[in-house]
Order: C-alpha cells, then sequence, then structure tokens
C-alpha cells in the first residue's frame, strides 16, 4: 500500500513486436501476489500506448518488458512522452535482455533500474516497495 491507502499500481508493458512473455508473466504473478495492482497492456504495444494508458489508469510504475533488443528505440521515446505528458513522476522500469552499456544509457536517460535476466522477483518487488515508500514520504513533508 502507499499513501493514498490503495494498492501500488503497476503498469506492464511489451513495445514492439517482442512477444515473448514468460519473463513478464512470472513478474506480473510475483507482483500481484505482493499486493499489487497489476495491468498488462498486451503485446505489440507502441510507446504513445503505454504512456497514454500509464496516464489513464493513473499507475505509479510503468514496467516494461525488453526481450527483442529494441530497448534503445522504444524506452527513450517512452520516457520523452512521459515528460511531456507532465507523468515523469512515475517509476519507470525495464526488465529483460539488456545488455550493461544499454542499461547505464538508459538509467541516465531517466530509468530508475534495469533488471536483466536473473533477477530475483522478490528483489524487484522490494524495489518498487521501497521506491514509492521514499515517494510518499518525500510528498508528506512537501
Amino acid at each position: 500500500m502507499n499513501s493514498t491507502s490503495r494498492p501500488i499500481r503497476v503498469l506492464l508493458a511489451k513495445l514492439g513486436l517482442d512477444t515473448h512473455t514468460i519473463g513478464i508473466t512470472v513478474i506480473a504473478h510475483a507482483l500481484r501476489d505482493a499486493g499489487m495492482e497489476v495491468i498488462f497492456t498486451g503485446l505489440k504495444q507502441t510507446p504513445e500506448m503505454v504512456v497514454s494508458t500509464a496516464i489513464q489508469e493513473d499507475v505509479d510504475v510503468v514496467g516494461i518488458s525488453s526481450l527483442s533488443a529494441a530497448h534503445m528505440r522504444h524506452v527513450p521515446k517512452v520516457l520523452e512522452l512521459l515528460h511531456q505528458q507532465g507523468a515523469e513522476d512515475k517509476l519507470v522500469v525495464i526488465g529483460g535482455v539488456v545488455p550493461e552499456a544499454d542499461a547505464q544509457r538508459l538509467r541516465e536517460m531517466g530509468v530508475h533500474e534495469v533488471f536483466t535476466m536473473g533477477a530475483q522477483t522478490a528483489d524487484v518487488v522490494n524495489y518498487i516497495r521501497q521506491w514509492i515508500t521514499e515517494r510518499d514520504r518525500s510528498a508528506a513533508r512537501a
């Protein structure tokens, strides 16, 4: 739960032609089992569709699964659109096959964390909870 007494809302997305769903399904179940509300956009989403859904659904977290090596094409566009829409307050995380050099570039662009293959689901859950807790503490101080 967060400070608004509602479950943490997480949008999970697959961008472009990436149709590998095992990892995102495992993460979705782990987040749900941890008490989070999970919204899955489905396959073959565009950055515009993901950002529109994130805003409409008032999510706390945008999680993108990338197993097709298109992360450097799609994720920067998602970040740009979130900024343009005034929605850069959302936690943006990526999971999948992301080389460390790309992961570092994505973090520099505004991705909060990149979880590569083999990451533990508990680590993803804990990272999201910790980020939401810190966000809520900062908001309470403001």
